[in-house]
């Protein structure tokens, strides 16, 4: 599990400024709160046992070993503290043993909260992954912000992902006469010019990558404003392999921001793989619609600018815009676009993953019903990456009903509203100003997107 608040009020500091004395001492406050707001939320998870209201155990005990990471001696909340040094030079002794104090209550409470994971929470949890139909169809619907069809879009995957397949051979012909998918991926992965060693090296090419986007894109394809063509690229303070973005501040003092949370050991990265990567969280991705958004006071009051919107909304709109990108010729060399495919078809394959799962639909093998064996076996067929990525990602799609397929369910909504929209404008379509149009929204609901863009 990645998104409960034993991770979220960890994240907080990540965004934190901490450039001055008095950004520490506001760091120091808040990790002293850190102890009320974890027995805050032990008290919230106790009341589900009471009502018989209980998380999985497969998640319990993933979010109990992400626990053991931040409060290991080398871990988030010791490095976190011991690297503070403000950019006028050394903290007052004074802070430096307060921020100590709180980091160490912040660890403390946080065993505390392991330890009733895996005393208390554990043992109440259920053995059962899937949700169940009723349950699942909220979640989509809350991810989504539309209602849509779950038998009829676990067809539509399965078709999605075939189709995922099929373009990817061709590629891998195209890169390597001959090959199949998996000979094609070796072939590049040997290919040391498409090699990054080191996370230095993965963020700076990431934001060169980035800023070559924002100055070519903001002159030609889109109207980026000023406030939004700084994109900073981070490697995030975790190893939990995610990567993700956060949104600018209101005032834009603190500029959107793309993080990739490097697994433990991995210190190779192929840049045919990522490239798209970095238009999905940047530019044209979530980094020009948030940031775009943010922007747009004169016409979105505070909660449409900075709070509203769904998954499908956001992540649908960034792998639309990897497919954008392929449109405009950025991912020309086929092994960019193998990379991109690579992405989609995983993709596509959690929308089958997801929705067989706590559906409990039959398996394509007709051997039973989706379980969390099958799905990872399933997974592992369908992307070329990493096995802790994979289990790293089948355990999120366990514990996250209804958010992975929000990603290409979202992207097809958004390309049936654009070929709508472009049905209705006739010969007076143009691209870019229906790009502007709808992000101009905000954030909405994929309902809502196709109600205040579509003419009945």
């Amino acid at each position: 599990m990645i998104a409960s608040a034993a991770q979220d009020i960890r994240q907080v500091y990540d965004l934190m400024p901490t450039s001055t004395v008095d950004d520490w001492s506001v760091v120091a406050t808040r990790l002293a709160a850190v102890p009320n707001a974890l027995r805050g939320y032990t008290a919230t998870l106790q009341e589900g046992i009471s009502r018989g209201i209980t998380p999985a155990r497969r998640q319990v005990l993933e979010v109990a070993g992400q626990i053991t990471r931040y409060t290991a001696d080398d871990g988030f909340f010791a490095e976190f503290v011991a690297d503070a040094t403000p950019d006028e030079g050394d903290l007052p002794a004074s802070l430096a043993r307060e921020l100590a104090n709180s980091a160490s209550a912040a660890r403390v409470a946080y065993d505390e909260l392991r330890q009733f994971l895996t005393g208390t929470l554990v043992h109440a949890a259920s053995d059962v992954d899937a949700v169940g139909r009723d349950v699942y169809a909220l979640h989509s619907r809350r991810f989504l912000g539309a209602e849509i069809d779950l038998d009829e879009t676990y067809e539509w995957g399965r078709e999605e992902l075939a189709r995922m397949v099929a373009e990817q051979t061709a590629i891998a012909n195209e890169i390597l006469p001959g090959a199949s998918v998996e000979e094609a991926v070796a072939h590049l992965e040997a290919d040391p010019a498409r090699k990054l060693h080191g996370t230095d090296a993965l963020r700076k090419w990431m934001q060169e990558t980035s800023d070559r986007a924002v100055a070519e894109l903001g002159a030609t394809h889109f109207d980026i404003p000023e406030q939004i063509r700084t994109l900073e690229c981070m490697i995030a303070p975790t190893q939990e392999g995610g990567i993700y973005y956060t949104g600018p501040t209101d005032d834009f003092s603190r500029p959107g921001r793309m993080w990739w949370s490097v697994p433990e050991g991995v210190t190779e990265f192929d840049t045919w793989r990522e490239l798209t990567t970095v238009y999905h969280e940047g530019i044209p991705g979530h980094h020009l619609q948030i940031g775009q958004a943010v922007y747009n006071r004169a016409e979105l009051n505070s909660w449409r600018r900075l709070l509203a919107g769904t998954s499908g909304h956001a992540e649908g709109w960034a792998l639309y815009a990897e497919r954008l990108m392929q449109q405009l010729g950025y991912l020309d060399d086929p092994a960019d676009r193998l990379g991109m495919l690579d992405g989609q078809r995983m993709r596509a394959a959690r929308v089958v993953l997801d929705i067989g799962v706590h559906l409990g639909k039959p398996r394509l093998d007709g051997t039973g019903t989706w379980d969390a064996d099958y799905a990872l076996e399933f997974m592992r067929k369908n992307v070329n990456m990493s096995d802790e990525f994979v289990q790293f990602e089948v355990n999120r799609y366990l514990g996250w009903p209804g958010q992975a397929p929000s990603y290409k369910v979202g992207q097809r909504i958004w390309e049936q509203v654009r070929d709508a929209y472009q049905a209705q404008q006739g010969d007076a379509f143009d691209i870019k100003q229906f790009h502007k149009r709808a992000l101009d929204l905000g954030g909405v609901g994929l309902d809502t997107l196709r109600t205040a863009l579509i003419t009945k």
